[in-house]
């Protein structure tokens, strides 16, 4: 499984990355790309702001060890790329390739409802994280209670149907444990409340 851009809250674009800071005194900037292959956004040619209306186009990316460094078109001075900081980077949806069987562009999977083996809805999903390891999916429980965090594999997600707008979820036993473990320590503290 995998995933390979975000959206923001146009549907027809796709968020693929974000400019950050400025980098040196003639106009480059940090870039955070959200493709699989981070230089590979500069490959998706102009690209758009959140609303749609400015187009950003990357002249070339270069990987060094902490950042990836870009130099946007038209952008020469350090103060022209600091106006540009948080910029979100976004492509046209129907400009993306076919994603390929058993992997997903995140944007199909925003929104989701999110549903237990039996059917039981657990929540939506809101968002897809990547913190270094691998994909960790983001629900908000129907209940309204605090975020779940799942790890975005095969035996988490064993189905995933987008056509129908839903996604089957086993959350991790480990939460199960904690709450039995939580109820064991008040029962046992009952208990010696009792003998004293």
């Amino acid at each position: 499984m995998g995933s390979k851009t975000d959206r923001g809250g146009n549907q027809d674009l796709v968020l693929v990355g974000e400019i950050g800071a400025a980098q040196g005194l003639k106009g480059e900037v940090r870039l955070r790309s959200f493709t699989q292959d981070p230089a590979d956004i500069a490959a998706y040619g102009p690209l758009r702001d959140e609303a749609g209306i400015k187009t950003i186009e990357i002249e070339r990316v270069r990987a060094t060890p902490k950042a990836l460094i870009a130099r946007i078109k038209g952008v020469g001075t350090r103060e022209a790329a600091e106006a540009l900081n948080r910029t979100k980077l976004y492509v046209a949806r129907n400009a993306l390739p076919e994603a390929p069987e058993d992997e997903w562009y995140v944007a199909d999977l925003i929104g989701l409802s999110a549903v237990s083996p039996g059917g039981e809805v657990l929540g939506t999903v809101t968002a897809v994280h990547n913190f270094g390891a691998s994909d960790i999916i983001e629900v908000a429980p129907s209940d309204g209670g605090t975020p779940l965090l799942v790890a975005f594999t095969d035996a988490a997600v064993p189905k995933i149907d987008v056509a129908n707008g839903q996604l089957v979820l086993i959350p991790p036993q480990e939460i199960e444990a904690k709450e039995d473990a939580e109820d064991s320590d008040a029962e046992t503290s009952g208990a010696d409340d009792s003998e004293d």
